[in-house]
């Protein structure tokens, strides 16, 4: 029976089932020269590049977002009260 391939594309999409060694996973996060994304060590699809200055924008806004999710989760409390509505029919 023939082997199956760890590694390849599935419709564009890059995939890589060997396992992963600590060197491959830290060339793969900082690829200086590359795009924003680059493959994925282990699994499938792509990641940030940490070398890129575009990838720490995103981890930027992401976090800003967190805690701006984080900070709002306090005064939403009060949001989740029941609310009295008075119809008036004529």
């Amino acid at each position: 029976m023939a082997e199956k391939p760890t590694s390849g594309e599935i419709l564009g999409v890059p995939y890589n089932f060997e396992r992963p060694s600590l060197g491959r996973m830290l060339s793969a996060y900082w690829q200086p020269g590359e795009g924003m994304l680059v493959e994925k060590p282990f699994g499938v699809g792509y990641t940030l590049n940490l070398a890129s200055w575009r990838s720490w924008v995103v981890v930027l806004v992401a976090g800003v977002l967190l805690w701006h999710q984080n900070q709002g989760g306090e005064s939403a409390d009060t949001e989740d009260e029941p609310v009295e509505v008075i119809v008036d029919d004529e």
